[in-house]
């Protein structure tokens, strides 16, 4: 049965449009979050994952608010009905369009603690500040083990390539305004986790 989810997961996925992706990942302030993911599930001597699923999913809107739900927590709903084995480290690699919000954070750092066979990656287009409490909320995930950065062109064009219905066309690099929205992203980033 994995070896056929597997499978199925690798050949069938959906793969997100270019219109999508570039508004979301390239884009400035895109009005909603797509989460787009790799998992691997290894055995203690393995070299290479013994299972392995990719995709993307996107924020859940609905006009009344207790309807709506995050990607993240949508992810978390996702992994969860995987049931992995805690017997086999497992890790989760995410490029999202915008980093957690505080309450997104919490739950996350509640899922790491209760699944210590799990590292997370997170490498998010922008960070999401809309929330008070946004900069806790970053410390309290890398505390807790997960890995946060800023996405450069190297994780951009890794999405591109294997998350976006490319339709064979070649990656741009960024302009130069997005590169310099990056890097400053990239240094509050690292200022926020640093403070205490």
């Amino acid at each position: 049965m994995e070896a056929d989810q597997a499978a199925s997961d690798s050949v069938h996925r959906p793969l997100m449009d270019e219109a999508t992706f570039t508004q979301n990942f390239r884009g400035e302030m895109p009005h909603e979050t797509h989460l787009c993911y790799e998992v691997q599930v290894f055995e203690d001597d393995s070299q290479g994952p013994v299972k392995e699923f990719k995709s993307f999913l996107r924020n859940q809107a609905a006009y009344y608010p207790e309807q709506r739900r995050h990607a993240e927590l949508l992810f978390l709903d996702l992994i969860r009905s995987r049931k992995l084995d805690k017997m086999k480290h497992c890790t989760i690699t995410w490029f999202i369009s915008w980093s957690p919000c505080p309450d997104c954070a919490e739950k996350l750092v509640a899922f790491l603690k209760e699944n210590s066979h799990v590292s997370l990656s997170i490498f998010a287009a922008r960070i999401y500040t809309a929330n008070k409490g946004y900069e806790a909320g970053l410390r309290a995930l890398q505390a807790a083990g997960a890995k946060i950065a800023i996405m450069t062109s190297k994780e951009i064009k890794y999405c591109w390539e294997t998350f976006v219905d490319n339709k064979g066309h070649e990656f741009q690099p960024e302009d130069n305004n997005l590169e310099n929205f990056r890097h400053n992203q990239s240094q509050k980033l690292e200022k926020i986790l640093k403070e205490h």
